[in-house]
């Protein structure tokens, strides 16, 4: 005999802040669970057949682009990697808190990431001079083309920010997401900034020496990145560059 399929509730914080008569409120929805359902699958099919007005964010559907994080049961995490069949029967969604709220569940990270992209610097900085497009490009060493690449992989979803403590509290906070690209161009032979440099970006309590070390950005980062790593290895060279500027 066949079991039927499960039926589940989600409960969405629903909230217009362009409306200025919406208020924050909790919105249940109820459908039928289908094999191999993700919560980007149910999302879907609450505001096709339910409410049109629901708000939230997807593009590629394969943990790939980062639009659809959400804070699902309290943690953040991405809509289309979370499979319903690894959820109770009721689930509680809520928008990413840090990031400017659009309304329901999709917030601006973009408005975030560019405004912290600028303040960093996250591009090659070369040495300055005439281009010359016919010079062959410098072969990089494999392994670390890898270790770049590995850092490379970050999708801007969020996630990290949100979990992070002292972003609850400093609104200038970098976060992992901005430590961990400036950790990445420092690996990268081709940008010609130096430590001194580097600690002018990070070097204080919304940089690197904010963070608390509570590592809630490396266990609900959807790519895996080393962050905690990463964070660490870059306090250890910021601070070592500090004492030696400090030094009369």
């Amino acid at each position: 005999m066949t079991m039927a399929n499960r039926q589940l509730k989600f409960h969405i914080l629903r909230y217009n802040p362009r409306d200025i008569a919406s208020v924050p409120r909790m919105q249940t929805y109820e459908i039928e669970e289908a094999d191999g359902m993700t919560l980007f699958i149910a999302l879907n099919e609450i505001r096709e057949r339910q409410d049109p007005s629901l708000q939230f964010d997807f593009v590629c559907r394969a943990g790939i682009c980062g639009s659809c994080a959400m804070m699902i049961n309290g943690r953040p995490t991405l809509a289309c990697r979370t499979v319903t069949k690894n959820l109770g029967l009721e689930t509680t969604l809520a928008p990413l808190p840090v990031f400017e709220l659009i309304g329901d569940l999709s917030v601006n990270t973009g408005k975030w990431m560019r405004q912290m992209s600028e303040r960093l610097e996250t591009w090659v900085h070369e040495k300055a001079g005439a281009v010359d497009i016919s010079r062959i490009e410098a072969p990089m060493d494999a392994g670390l083309a890898e270790q770049i690449y590995e850092l490379d992989r970050c999708i801007e979803c969020g996630c990290c920010v949100a979990g992070c403590g002292t972003a609850r509290m400093r609104a200038d906070f970098v976060g992992a997401v901005g430590l961990n690209k400036i950790a990445r161009f420092r690996l990268d032979p081709r940008d010609t900034r130096t430590d001194a440099d580097y600690y002018e970006l990070i070097g204080d309590d919304n940089g690197v020496f904010g963070c608390m070390s509570l590592l809630a950005c490396h266990d609900v980062c959807p790519k895996n990145l080393p962050l905690s790593t990463q964070i660490a290895y870059m306090r250890r060279h910021m601070a070592a560059t500090g004492w030696k500027q400090e030094k009369p």
